[in-house]
């Protein structure tokens, strides 16, 4: 057993006035199966750097682990991967990874294709396997899952279940239940460590914000009684010392009197002040107590509602990628207000079928029959293309400022964001900027494909609630099986034709 001990950690990138982490102190075990949670954009993957000394900071991480980085950068990806095993460790043994590739559901004869060829789901596999055949090393895996499908996330859950010394950032609360023993938390004032998985630590959150809710109230009770005390006796003083200055009164039998209630009242004001400003200190030390409490904003969207019934019918769709039938025979409808799961392994055509219903030129058969001047509004699965100001990302796309920064900054923006340029954002923050741009879209449908790749648990319940609550028609893929489990009314199932043994692991 070893420790990784922080303390007194400070930190902020240059330029910037607030720090990330203020004078955070924990330890951490790594025998640990360490899960980390946190917003978006609160320092989790900063702190995974410092961990391997990328920056300089304040305060102490004493620790004597070699670390490990999840993902780590390819070269040359057409080279296979045994030989980039044997760059990223010269002492690589071929059976260790072939034991480790197994572990993980795959053939060991993947390894000797080029790392270009596989799928993005298999490339994380591949570097799994590859950083776990290495021994006593800490592994720091960030955000494995974003290109793993729901079969793909079983296995690698199980898989890290089998293991141990490693810090996981997910926000996949279901893939977190199975794998890990110990959860690190980014809070809203302070970091701190429980031992268990998401579930008992969300049950602890929960309790422990009703808890606070009633001392904060009371706190809130006990400032506000201090505020009107402190208004009261400044009025007293005021009234008293301004008495004393009109009584302007020469008779000599009145000047004792008049000083000596001018004395009095010159007090009184003094005291006053005092009393005011041991006030605003007790204010200001209570109000500080009032603010670890996650509070989960309620979103809207801007549905139209001028459909009824069942509006769209897809009927024996087969798509074809390099003439090569992908999947054929697919029919399913939607209705509105039902929201309907695209489901299937990487590769199925889940992603075409939306292009068709975007009015891309896909390769096909069957129809897709829909309303004309169907309104849709769409979330990609990509972010790549965002970029420049954020004005012009409003502009471009006729968004009410107002609208549109209100219901980003419920999803815990800063104001700060919003003088950036979009490309500097996290990945988690340009999801949610092109969630928050399809809830202010006036649309008939919602069409998302991985919607919440990279945003984090507390915006998911965010989006849950909202859906919930509001009903809209959706069409959407999403292999958060928490997510999933609870919006999805209907499930369509699709199953890629294999393809000379295989099933197809390109993606479209």
């Amino acid at each position: 057993m070893a420790l990784i001990s922080v303390k007194n950690l400070t930190f902020a990138y240059d330029g910037s006035y607030d720090n990330i982490f203020e004078d955070v102190s924990f330890s951490i075990d790594t025998n640990w199966k360490l899960g980390f949670i946190g917003r978006n954009g609160k320092g989790k993957t900063t702190f995974l750097n410092l961990l391997m000394d990328k920056y300089e900071y304040k305060g102490e991480i004493i620790s004597n682990t070699l670390f490990d980085y999840f993902p780590f950068s390819i070269k040359n990806a057409n080279m296979d991967s045994y030989t980039i095993a044997d760059q990223i460790d010269f002492d690589f043994e071929e059976w260790k990874l072939n034991r480790e590739i197994s572990l993980l559901g795959m053939d060991p004869s993947i390894l000797m294709r080029p790392y270009n060829t596989l799928s993005k789901g298999e490339q994380t596999r591949v570097q799994l396997a590859i950083l776990f055949s290495k021994e006593n090393n800490f592994l720091l895996i960030d955000e494995p899952t974003n290109h793993l499908d729901t079969e793909a996330r079983q296995q690698v859950a199980k898989y890290l279940n089998g293991k141990k010394s490693f810090i996981l950032v997910s926000h996949d609360r279901h893939f977190l239940d199975l794998c890990i023993d110990h959860v690190l938390s980014i809070n809203r004032s302070n970091i701190e460590v429980q031992r268990g998985n998401f579930s008992s630590w969300w049950e602890n959150k929960q309790r422990q914000d009703n808890f606070e809710l009633v001392e904060n109230q009371k706190l809130q009770d006990d400032i506000d009684r201090l505020k009107e005390s402190a208004q009261k006796t400044a009025g007293w003083a005021k009234a008293g010392f301004g008495n004393a200055h009109r009584d302007g009164s020469s008779d000599s039998r009145t000047i004792g009197f008049k000083g000596s209630h001018q004395r009095g009242a010159a007090k009184l004001d003094k005291a006053a002040k005092r009393l005011e400003a041991s006030t605003e200190k007790a204010i200001a030390a209570k109000s500080g107590l009032l603010k670890n409490i996650e509070t989960i904003n309620e979103l809207n969207l801007n549905q139209l509602d001028s459909l009824r019934g069942k509006f769209i019918d897809v009927v024996n769709l087969s798509i074809y990628y390099d003439n090569k039938k992908i999947f054929k025979d697919v029919s399913f409808e939607v209705k509105a207000g039902s929201r309907v799961q695209l489901d299937g392994v990487n590769g199925s055509g889940k992603s075409s079928i939306i292009k068709l219903f975007l009015g891309e030129d896909i390769d096909h058969t069957g129809t897709i029959n829909s309303p004309q001047n169907l309104k849709i509004s769409y979330v990609s699965q990509d972010t790549s293309f965002l970029q420049g100001g954020f004005r012009n990302f409003e502009i471009e796309n006729g968004l009410n400022p107002t609208v549109f920064r209100s219901m980003l900054m419920k999803m815990d923006f800063d104001r700060v964001q919003f003088d950036k340029n979009i490309q500097n954002y996290s990945e988690g923050q340009k999801k949610k900027l092109l969630i928050a741009k399809s809830l202010c879209e006036e649309a008939d449908l919602y069409i998302w494909d991985e919607p919440l790749n990279h945003i984090d648990i507390i915006s998911r319940i965010q989006i849950e609630e909202l859906i919930l609550k509001n009903k809209p028609t959706m069409i959407f893929v999403e292999h958060d099986e928490s997510f999933s489990e609870k919006i999805a009314t209907d499930v369509v199932n699709i199953i890629p034709i294999k393809q000379n043994n295989n099933e197809v692991t390109y993606e479209i």
